[in-house]
């Protein structure tokens, strides 16, 4: 940690304002967890699809909102600050070694293929009917995952791709393994 990291959490936050305000970060994030109990209600189905659509879409979004407007702007700022601490020394590093690249190249593809091939291969596959939220939460996670094991460079590529004026720049070979 730099001098201006410690110097950063070190400042006092407005703590009652910046704890309710995660409370609410919180609770809006979880919200979409209480889906299952909606639907599981005694209402009518336009009722609960109201309901559910809201929980999923509307609400953790007004929470955020919410927090924001209750933490201020010190207190965001400080939050923000602390994340991107936190995301600095918790983070993917910016390298890392080429079996780990590897390793997160099979990790970022297989879930692809999978998903890929599924619709036109396993739709009627009955292990795959009878396990498909396990398999594509799996899948989903090992997407997820590879993104942290192929670290920062990988999420500069990953990038690249949004960003119109951008080009691939490939490393040269080295004179060991050219053949004349």
């Amino acid at each position: 940690m730099t001098d201006a990291d410690v110097e950063t959490l070190q400042k006092k936050p407005p703590t009652n304002r910046l704890i309710w305000g995660i409370i609410l970060l919180v609770v809006g994030f979880l919200s979409p967890l209480l889906i299952p109990w909606v639907l599981s209600m005694d209402i009518s189905d336009g009722l609960k699809t109201v309901i559910s659509g809201g929980l999923a879409f509307g609400i953790p979004e007004l929470f955020m909102l919410f927090a924001v407007g209750v933490m201020g702007k010190s207190g965001f700022n400080y939050l923000k600050r602390y994340m991107r601490l936190v995301m600095k020394v918790y983070g993917p590093p910016q390298s890392v070694s080429k079996m780990r690249y590897k390793v997160g190249l099979v990790l970022f593809v297989v879930p692809l293929v999978i998903g890929f091939i599924t619709p036109y291969v396993l739709y009627q596959n009955a292990f795959y009917m009878d396990h498909a939220l396990v398999i594509t939460l799996s899948t989903d996670f090992l997407f997820f995952m590879s993104l942290l094991v192929l670290g920062g460079e990988f999420w500069d590529k990953l990038r690249s791709l949004f960003v119109y004026g951008a080009s691939a720049n490939f490393p040269e070979k080295s004179n060991q393994t050219q053949k004349s």
